[in-house]
């Protein structure tokens, strides 16, 4: 019999090994100082485009009054338990029923993490009986809660209705067979992409086919829509979608999550979601903290049209200076570069050491080996000074990556990190 550590100390995984080069740096990097379009790093003031404080509410006056007099007031643990059994509070609902108004659905639940919300969502939506079809590109905690479904699961490629109504085809079959029904899931908003998932042709097969639709709007709620409720809203789907996911961990910059559906659907889920059922209800000062949030969001949409402003001209600048930005229909703005993963590392340490921009640095396996993916997030408190200047910084690194610079420079880095 193998020791279990044996693979362990065998092999780190594709991102692992790089852990004695990258770690502090590349990866787990120390960003300091107030959250806002510049930030510290390493002693250095560098643009920031890696938070996803999209609305720019982390540090609104306001916003910030009303924590400090949250926490304040309410401490860091109130209240104790879990909502079934003794952390369930007016506030609680309070919260609920404002965001199940704001995104037009009849009830919502808040939850305490948006992570272990909708996997457990997944988890109380399916049995044995039922089949899950859902997007190759989903986030990790959508891939994690259809792990936990012990029935039939099949995914489409991406964004991609052929192969979508092909797999709804097979689940229908199959449930049939069964005696269970199927539960299609996408996201509003792909975070590393940033397209939107098709929710409107989506909804349009439901004519032909017979299934319920979940929808992960984590990077759309707050951003896309006429009132910013979300990607449903900005595609005219919104009452099509069955079950509503959203996460306060990006536009309000927060902690925490909610689903809204219909009131016998939420009714049943808030008596089956065993990672809310079983863990610690979502703390008093945070759930103040996001009805301010909420009310800031629903009273004005100058935030979310400062937003896009920026948005605008970063990926019209970036589109016109011969950038790659793949096909992103919201926020989430890629820059796609061809490159090894050691030329990733120089380049992004010429990006933040020279030129005083941090954005995040997305290689294999996450994406196909020879590309390089930097991942940004431009968020309402950037300006366009910070714009020029990143525009200015990303020719510069392009010419030295394609003229070979950052390959002679890759070694001397990896020597250096070595020592």
């Amino acid at each position: 019999m193998k020791d279990l550590f044996a693979k362990i100390y065998r092999d780190k995984g594709p991102l692992g090994k790089w852990a004695d080069q990258a770690e502090g740096y590349f990866v787990f990097p120390k960003l300091e100082g107030q959250i806002s379009n510049r930030m510290q790093f390493q002693g250095r003031e560098v643009i920031t485009w890696s938070i996803n404080d999209y609305l720019g509410l982390a540090n609104n006056p306001e916003v910030r009054k009303t924590d400090e007099e949250a926490v304040k007031k309410w401490g860091s643990a109130y209240p104790m338990g879990a909502r079934m059994m003794s952390g369930h509070t007016s506030l609680h609902e309070q919260l609920q029923e404002e965001l199940a108004d704001f995104v037009s659905k009849e009830s919502a639940y808040v939850l305490n993490f948006g992570y272990q919300g909708i996997l457990s969502t997944i988890d109380a939506l399916v049995s044995k009986d039922d089949v899950i079809v859902y997007d190759v590109d989903a986030h990790a905690c959508i891939i994690d809660g259809v792990r936990l479904h012990i029935g039939k699961r099949f995914t489409y490629k991406h964004n991609d209705l052929d192969s979508i109504e092909l797999n709804l085809a097979r689940a229908e079959k199959i449930a049939e067979q069964t005696g269970g029904g199927v539960l299609l899931i996408s996201e509003g908003v792909f975070g590393m992409r940033g397209e939107q998932g098709k929710l409107k042709e989506i909804v349009e097969l439901k004519k032909k086919y017979n299934f319920r639709l979940l929808v992960d709007d984590a990077h759309g709620f707050g951003t896309l829509g006429k009132t910013g409720a979300g990607a449903g809203e900005e595609q005219g789907v919104q009452d099509d979608i069955d079950v509503y996911f959203a996460t306060f961990a990006k536009s309000m910059a927060s902690t925490g999550a909610f689903i809204a559906a219909d009131k016998e659907i939420i009714d049943y889920l808030k008596y089956n979601l065993r990672s809310q059922m079983f863990a610690k209800s979502l703390q008093m000062s945070l759930v103040e903290g996001a009805l301010k949030r909420l009310e800031l969001m629903r009273n004005s949409t100058a935030f979310k049209d400062k937003l896009w402003e920026n948005v605008n001209a970063l990926q019209n600048g970036l589109k016109e200076n011969g950038f790659d930005i793949g096909t992103t229909t919201s926020c989430v703005t890629p820059v796609y570069l061809k490159g090894s993963i050691p030329e990733a590392m120089a380049l992004v340490k010429d990006l933040r050491e020279n030129h005083g921009i941090f954005c995040s640095i997305v290689v294999y396996p996450v994406i196909p080996k020879g590309l390089i993916l930097l991942r940004m997030i431009p968020t309402a408190t950037h300006t366009m000074e910070d714009i020029e200047l990143t525009l200015t910084a990303f020719s510069a690194i392009r010419e030295r990556l394609e003229n070979g610079t950052y390959k002679k420079l890759s070694q001397a880095i990896m020597e250096e990190m070595d020592k």
